[in-house]
């Protein structure tokens, strides 16, 4: 590594100003700390002559050169020796036949994502003992625990070092290093600690593991009962551990390997490795984990799950800066191009100098220091109202990579029963593949627990799949730090939050309905309406909520969608219902014959174009007391029966509607006057309770779908007539006069095949009824424009010939011939 001379290290401080400090060392190699167990000081030790410049919002920091003397000097040396590079005889002890067990089904079978060990070594996990002492091992606990016992017992700190974590790495070694300025532990704290696991906390975990495992599931348990220091052997063969108490003069280090049974405790007596307090935790790496020694990848790690762990955390990384060295002339190069002229006088003569000009060129110098890698307070934790929009907004961004400002923020707190706190955002546009509607599993919630974060994979246990698009942070500090799925399905804590999360969605989505710009709710609902038309279906209990959100097109509006609030007020004041007609477009359903007689009538009809509106609209039933009602179904009922006039129709037409029925058989179940034609001579609706000919079509369509149910849902057909039609009179008078005439008998094959189109369903035999079209064409068309003329046996007209011209003499008046 290169060594700064004094004339380079003028040059940084005239030139760099604040962002280098002025500590005289030297540049070490990658990492603090000893590269290797149990050599000597034989070399210098150096270290960086340049100091983190960035500033501390989450805890006071200090330069690394105004430490006292003692911690600038031993602080970072290594804490991993070797039990015989010391003097004092170690002790050896055996681990708790429980501590054996968990070791064992750490390393081999309990975790699959190992990235989490250095979460659970920086931050928040609470180690209890047989003899109900309360050690804190883990980084910030051991600092959380000093600043808490300080303000009773000043003496405890009375080193003055700063509270803070530092990280380091040796990646050619595969070495960790994770350094704290903690309360420490002695040496029954050791044993305590590290060599046993609270009798309360082992049969539960134990049994936990074993439910976890015999139901299949991955386990995410590691942190919640205690074990939180065995994580480390997820990726360590070997573990040391080098602590100083400041209630007790002597330090001391802890040793043990992955696959062993027993553990060492030793003094630690060489003077360049003592620390004034705290703990020094080294791992040696696994062959396969190596990677994580990286001083990439730990910063990446700690950015993920420790990003506001309220103390600061430091890592070990290579920087650089940029400096100007002289460089030697080229000779080929002409020297009048080197050379500036200067003319200097000197009494009454001139003097011309030639100034050689210097070349120089910039480099970049390499050198390792301390970086400050969570300083981005929690912004959840700052008052709502000292936020601004552009604060909420970027934060949105860096923490979900989008580009565009979100629709809309709620920064809120939840205090009582349940305490947390949340930020959540409706995104400006859904996902490139849309497909969140049918798979929940999504990283649009992470999770935090006291600002740790735990996790961002969620399987509807935060909110419902209808409601996965939205993102956003949730931090509790009533949850233990790890969160398996079986704890947050079975949590009554995880209910409570999801219950006010949900709440807190809607009244988000709620302010962008009812913002004066119209355009940012049409934003949102072409992204996420079918998010919501599925919450009507799967969540009975929002069904207030979610039913003022909704829009669609209607008979009165067919530009521009309408909620179900304007319906209601444009309703009429004798309408009683929400009418709606399912279709596959907004041109098809206006040209439906149900439509006729609502238009003469002037009531507004809901137009449900997508595929899940219809279903939507069902699981709904109604809304502000007014129910949905399907105008393609029997029964319609418009308001304006007359029961004397229904009873003469009948009588005058109840024949004619049995023979009708004669003839169609069992493809209709009645034949019946219609309430709701004006133009139209028929119309074939849907039973009460089967499906609509909008459902019929999409049933068909599935994919997975089960022809055997569809005769069986697809119910009774109506077969509804006109009697003010001329058609339908004309068949009238032929019931009366001629019931068995063949043309009558296919008029009413063709008419009802008409009506199963224009009703929207699907004729059984489309060629067939195309043939009835072809006949009943030519003989509409026979003999108007001339008579046809005769086809043969080969299909070609027969052309007559012209009979010869026959020539008549003229004949005198009065003669005879």
């Amino acid at each position: 590594m290169h060594r700064l001379s004094r004339r380079s290290l003028s040059a940084i401080l005239r030139n760099g100003g604040a962002r280098y400090r002025n500590a005289a060392a030297t540049i070490s190699s990658s990492s603090p700390f000893n590269d290797k167990i149990g050599e000597t000081d034989a070399k210098p030790r150096l270290y960086s002559v340049l100091t983190a410049g960035s500033g501390n919002n989450v805890g006071s920091t200090k330069a690394l050169n105004q430490r006292n003397e003692c911690f600038l000097g031993k602080r970072y040396e290594s804490t991993a020796a070797a039990s015989d590079s010391s003097d004092q005889p170690a002790e050896k002890y055996e681990y708790q036949a429980e501590v054996s067990r968990l070791m064992d089904l750490i390393v081999n079978s309990l975790y699959s994502n190992k990235d989490v060990f250095l979460r659970e070594l920086i931050r928040h996990v609470f180690v209890p003992t047989v003899n109900n002492f309360s050690g804190f091992f883990n980084a910030s606990d051991a600092l959380d625990k000093l600043r808490f016992l300080s303000v009773t017992q000043p003496e405890l700190a009375k080193d003055g070092v700063d509270l803070d974590i530092r990280i380091s790495t040796d990646k050619d070694n595969g070495i960790i290093t994770i350094a704290d300025s903690g309360i420490g532990m002695t040496r029954e704290e050791l044993v305590d600690c590290l060599g046993t696991i609270a009798q309360s906390g082992t049969a539960k975990f134990l049994k936990a593991l074993k439910d976890s495992k015999d139901s299949g599931s991955d386990s995410n348990l590691i942190g919640q009962f205690g074990v939180g220091f065995y994580s480390a052997f997820l990726v360590s063969d070997k573990v040391v551990v080098s602590t100083k108490s400041p209630k007790s003069d002597k330090q001391y280090v802890w040793e043990g390997e992955a696959n062993s049974s027993s553990y060492t405790i030793r003094e630690e007596t060489e003077p360049e490795k003592l620390i004034p307090r705290g703990t020094h935790l080294t791992l040696y790496l696994k062959r396969d984990d190596k990677g994580f020694a990286h001083p990439e990848k730990i910063q990446k790690l700690v950015k993920n799950y420790s990003q506001f762990v309220s103390f600061p955390i430091y890592t070990w990384q290579e920087k650089g800066y940029t400096k100007e060295v002289e460089v030697d002339d080229d000779p080929t190069e002409a020297k009048q191009d080197d050379q500036d002229e200067k003319v200097e006088v000197y009494g009454d003569f001139l003097f011309l100098l030639q100034q050689k000009k210097k070349k120089t060129k910039k480099i970049v110098e390499k050198y390792w220091d301390w970086e400050l890698t969570n300083e981005t307070q929690p912004i959840w934790l700052r008052n709502p109202k000292e936020v601004s929009t552009e604060d909420y907004n970027e934060f949105y961004k860096k923490t979900f990579n989008e580009y565009l400002d979100p629709l809309a923020s709620s920064h809120f707190t939840t205090e009582g029963e349940v305490e947390f706190r949340s930020i959540l955002y409706v995104p400006a546009v859904a996902p490139t593949g849309k497909d969140d509607v049918v798979n929940p599993k999504t990283k649009n919630i992470r999770l935090y627990v006291k600002r740790v974060f735990i996790s961002d994979d969620f399987d509807g246990e935060l909110f419902p799949r209808y409601l996965s698009f939205v993102k956003g942070v949730v931090d509790s500090n009533d949850l233990p730090l790890n969160v398996s799925r079986e704890i947050l399905q079975e949590s009554r804590i995880v209910r409570i939050m999801r219950k006010r999360l949900v709440r807190k969605a809607f009244d988000m989505i709620l302010g962008i309905s009812m913002s004066e710009n119209r355009d940012d709710y049409e934003r949102f609902w072409e992204n996420f309406g079918k998010h919501l038309k599925l919450g009507c279906i799967e969540d009975r209990e929002n069904h207030k909520r979610l039913a003022p959100l909704l829009r669609f097109f209607s008979s009165q509006s067919e530009e521009e969608m309408i909620s179900l609030d304007e319906y209601v007020e444009n309703m009429k004041p004798e309408q009683k219902d929400i009418y709606y007609l399912a279709s596959d477009s907004v041109t098809s359903a206006k040209n439906t014959p149900f439509l006729e007689k609502l238009l003469e009538k002037d009531l507004e009809v809901l137009f449900l174009v997508d595929p899940i509106d219809e279903v939507a609209v069902q699981n709904l039933k109604s809304y502000k007391e007014k129910n949905f009602v399907d105008i393609s179904k029997e029964d319609l009922d418009l308001g304006d029966k007359n029961e004397e006039k229904e009873k003469e129709m009948k009588q005058e037409f109840g024949q004619t509607c049995d023979w009708i029925k004669q003839r169609l058989g069992d493809k209709v179940a009645s034949v019946q006057i219609s309430n709701r034609l004006s133009t139209s001579p028929c119309v074939l609706v849907s039973g009460k309770f089967g499906w609509s000919a909008n459902m019929e079509r999409l049933m068909k369509a599935q994919t997975m779908g089960d022809n055997s149910s569809l005769d069986f849902m697809r119910g009774r057909r109506v077969f509804e007539i006109n009697p003010q039609h001329p058609i339908i009179k004309t068949l009238d008078a032929a019931c009366k006069s001629s019931p068995n005439d063949e043309e009558a008998l296919r008029a009413i094959d063709l008419l009802y095949d008409t009506a199963l189109v224009s009703s929207g369903f699907t004729p059984e035999s489309p060629a067939q009824l195309g043939g009835k079209i072809y006949e009943m064409m030519g003989m509409a068309l026979s003999g108007r424009w001339g008579s046809a003329a005769p086809v043969d046996a080969g299909g070609f007209q027969q052309i007559s010939q012209t009979p010869e011209a026959e020539v008549i003499e003229p004949v005198e008046a009065g003669s005879q011939k």
